[in-house]
């Protein structure tokens, strides 16, 4: 077992469910299997422990907002695109839960780590499509910017609560489970809302 992986894996889910002040060391070290000093051994303290999971999880978008934005700015694999930035966060539900319940809860520093991590793709992306609008090719109406960050609160805000919401959108025998009904309905959302017309779709 990779211990600090698995620590960072539960502190995620147990600050998600719990929030940072309502979860103890001591918890999340009985979550993984270990002693609270063996915890302590690789985060000195249990700020230092959120700003890492927060740091890793925001570092990942780092690394992939890049190729998905530059590529959601033309009609090229739209829905591919968006499929990607949507399944990090279905495929764990709690890093949305996590980025949520943050940003309410310390919204100042989120801010600082949105301003280092996100917000140079969401300007180049306003970039890419003030040029796409030009071109004819994105509605006129559309402001940029907006529309990245509203993308980026569907897909997080909506991720986080879609569990719960499964008595309203429950699985359907034809359309999918709920997390792939609400995924693709976002996307569809955010191409329609985009494009002149339904070139994204490729």
């Amino acid at each position: 077992m990779d211990v600090r992986s698995e620590i960072l894996t539960q502190a995620t889910r147990l600050f998600a469910e719990q929030g940072y002040d309502g979860t103890s060391v001591q918890e999340i070290a009985d979550a993984v299997g270990i002693r609270k000093p063996s915890l302590l051994y690789h985060f000195k303290s249990k700020d230092e422990l959120r700003e890492n999971v927060l740091a890793e999880m925001l570092a990942h978008w780092n690394a992939v907002l890049p190729g998905l934005l530059l590529k959601a700015s033309t009609e090229e694999r739209f829905d591919a695109t968006m499929e990607a930035l949507t399944e990090f966060f279905i495929a764990d539900p709690d890093r949305a839960r996590l980025f949520l319940r943050e940003t309410l809860d310390r919204p100042d520093s989120m801010q600082a780590m949105l301003a280092e991590f996100v917000e140079p793709w969401v300007d180049l992306l306003g970039a890419q499509l003030e040029r796409a609008k030009v071109q004819g090719l994105v509605q006129p109406d559309v402001d940029p910017q907006a529309y990245a960050v509203e993308v980026i609160t569907m897909a997080v805000a909506g991720t986080a609560v879609i569990d719960t919401l499964q008595v309203i959108l429950p699985d359907h025998p034809a359309r999918g489970g709920t997390r792939t009904r609400h995924a693709r309905e976002l996307i569809r959302v955010a191409r329609s809302s985009l494009y002149t017309n339904d070139e994204g779709e490729q």
